[in-house]
């Protein structure tokens, strides 16, 4: 019998949108996600994340939290959040297909959290994702300096914006070109 890594080898490799949380799909909080409660869905993501969806392209989360480095929150309350941000996205048809975060802060140097490519790399093997037909949707530089380091396509967006429907539309025209498709 095959091991799971010998499986996926012999799958064809997936695109993925690899998203930002914090001010990308829910509201940045200057003091941090701490709970589930604290966590807030933007306006306007549905559509956008449906639309990536029907597509074919996976989405998969990435994300730096160093409030759990910092003692602020625990491992515990963090998988409760994304239990809960895994949930809303599902309450507006979303599947989530993984959710990556680095629980370090900036001065411990990991090679997971962003702009280092760790979790983008980590979620590409598990989930068989090829990074080169890939994209990551950002609101911050080091977002698109992860995504640059992993061969993925990067676009940024406001902060806790609008953004997030013109960034999947870029998307879509690049990728409706380079298949010679009409625009969306």
């Amino acid at each position: 019998m095959k091991s799971r890594k010998q499986w996926l080898s012999t799958l064809p490799l997936s695109r993925a949108v690899f998203f930002d949380r914090d001010g990308v799909l829910t509201r940045e909080r200057k003091d941090y996600v701490k709970t589930p409660e604290e966590l807030e869905i933007l306006p306007g993501i549905k559509v956008p994340l449906l639309e990536i969806q029907k597509r074919g392209f996976r989405i998969v989360i990435i994300t730096n939290q160093s409030v759990v480095g910092r003692g602020l929150t625990t491992e515990y309350e963090m998988s409760r959040i994304h239990e809960k941000l895994r949930a809303e996205l599902a309450r507006l048809g979303c599947k989530i297909d993984g959710i990556y975060y680095c629980p370090h802060r900036p001065d411990e140097g990991c090679a997971c959290r962003k702009p280092q490519p760790g979790l983008i790399l980590k979620a590409s093997r598990e989930l068989g994702i090829d990074r080169t037909r890939s994209w990551m949707i950002g609101d911050k530089e080091i977002d698109l300096e992860a995504a640059k380091r992993a061969g993925c396509h990067g676009i940024r967006i406001p902060t806790n914006g609008e953004g997030l429907a013109d960034a999947v539309r870029r998307i879509v025209v690049a990728e409706d070109e380079c298949r010679g498709v009409g625009s969306y």
